[in-house]
């Protein structure tokens, strides 16, 4: 137990320095440069900061962000998961799933928002864009916790004929489970970054990404940069939420490190 609550201690002053290290670093950017165009102050940018969440626009762009996010992730995820289970089933699905999955991985997001803007709409554009690039991460992810369930355990399924829905709840479930809430955390985050980033990129309106380039259009810096900070938060509480969620949601891991 000291050990433990040692070892959490340390993790939370590495974790204090690395802020404090953080806004050190902006402190002295801001003084070496002098200019607010290119460096916006910190205090600026913390009043800027704390003066969005008075404010109604804010909150429907921010709302609207995540809630494209959320659909684009679900889609990715049921995606995902229907490929991962007929890849499980039909090995001939997985190896013709490879080439595609290895393309959607390599696909310049930038360059495909451009294109898809030519007949999406800057709402719909986001969500596209989100979906090809969690599609194969998720994929990837889910496919490899399947190969991860103990061969020892699909053999006695086997030697016991027990059937696909029972081997499905009562092994392959129970292991992917924990594995999969874990990483939802990460992925929402990344999602939120492509979002916000095809947001800016389409122009979207009521949308953090929109703000962000509004901000950019009227060199509004501090409020810039304000905005930035929220996304990251955002991305940071969300994967926080799920970490958390998986490390007391499954007794049987509580143990071990996800």
């Amino acid at each position: 137990m000291k050990g433990y609550l040692a070892r959490n201690g340390y993790n939370l002053a590495a974790s204090a320095l690395a802020i404090v290290a953080m806004w050190v670093a902006w402190i002295i950017a801001y003084a070496a440069t002098g200019n607010d165009y290119l460096v916006p102050s910190f205090g600026q940018t913390a009043q800027k900061f704390f003066a969005l969440f008075a404010s109604g626009y804010f909150w429907s762009a921010f709302g609207a962000t995540l809630s494209r996010t959320l659909v684009a992730f679900c889609i990715s995820f049921v995606l995902g998961a229907l490929c991962a289970a007929a890849g499980t089933l039909l090995p001939v699905f997985a190896h013709f799933l490879r080439p595609v999955v290895a393309v959607f991985r390599t696909l310049p997001t930038m360059a495909v928002l451009l294109l898809i803007l030519v007949w999406a709409s800057p709402v719909s554009a986001p969500v596209i864009v989100t979906v090809l690039v969690l599609f194969p991460v998720i994929y990837s992810q889910l496919t490899s916790a399947v190969s991860g369930v103990d061969a020892g355990l699909l053999e006695m399924a086997k030697a016991y004929r027990l059937t696909f829905r029972q081997k499905l709840t009562g092994i392959y479930v129970p292991h992917v489970a924990p594995l999969a809430l874990a990483q939802t955390g990460t992925n929402l985050s990344f999602g939120i970054k492509l979002t916000v980033s095809a947001e800016v990129m389409a122009h979207t309106y009521v949308a953090l990404g929109g703000l962000m380039s509004e901000s950019q259009l009227y060199y509004d810096m501090p409020q810039l940069a304000a905005l930035t900070v929220c996304a990251v938060l955002a991305g940071l509480i969300v994967e926080f939420i799920f970490r958390t969620a998986a490390k007391y949601a499954f007794p049987w891991r509580r143990g071990e490190e996800i």
